[in-house]
């Protein structure tokens, strides 16, 4: 048996776990999931409703997206990316950024101020500036998990104005991100898949 995994293609947390998944070359059974139809299935073993959500062969589940990364590098590691990790910088990530970047993103949905909260987040893509003109990746060189844990959500942030985040004087933060968004391994974990039902033909990923 092989794990299964609940996943949205365009989701930024499920891409972080693919991302590792992949990398690891970790074989899962897909199931791509339609926010507006979550599947039963999905919801009986997480009843949180969110993706996305693996579940190991005996039975156990794990449905945060840093744990799913971690899971997968321990089970291989081939580039070294958990010795390449910043618990504090993904912290930041997944706290205020992405607070400021639903808010920046969504401003019906929050009654918030758009530009205000852009101009938030920019602090945040500020620091990335400076670690990557410093390094190239985030911590190092080469990519590692904080990379792959913080790209998702930089480059949502960047396609709600591309043009504007173009214009950014922010060479390091462009060329990181479009490195990354032009990878043939972003392409792996971003192909299409019709939404799972119950009874369909298993996907294996990553092909």
């Amino acid at each position: 048996m092989t794990p299964v995994l609940y996943s949205f293609r365009r989701c930024p947390y499920a891409m972080r776990a693919r991302l590792a998944l992949a990398i690891s070359g970790t074989t899962c059974a897909l199931r791509e999931v339609k926010l507006a139809a979550k599947p039963a299935a999905m919801l009986a073993a997480s009843p949180k409703g969110t993706v996305p959500v693996l579940v190991l062969p005996d039975g156990t589940v794990i449905e945060q997206s840093l744990e799913v990364m971690h899971w997968a590098l321990a089970q291989s590691d081939p580039e070294s990316w958990l010795a390449r990790n910043d618990p504090a910088l993904i912290a930041r990530n997944d706290g205020a950024f992405k607070h400021d970047l639903d808010r920046y993103k969504y401003p019906d949905r929050h009654g918030s101020d758009a530009l205000a909260h852009r101009e938030n987040g920019l602090t945040f893509l500020r620091d990335l500036e400076a670690r990557l003109a410093a390094h190239g990746q985030l911590c190092g060189p080469q990519r590692g998990l904080a990379d792959m844990a913080v790209m998702p959500f930089v480059r949502q942030f960047a396609s709600v104005d591309a043009a504007w985040f173009a214009s950014l004087d922010l060479p390091h933060v462009q060329r990181w991100l479009a490195g990354h968004v032009e990878s043939a391994l972003f392409a792996a974990v971003m192909e299409k898949f019709t939404p799972w039902t119950e009874g369909d033909a298993v996907v294996r990923f990553p092909e």
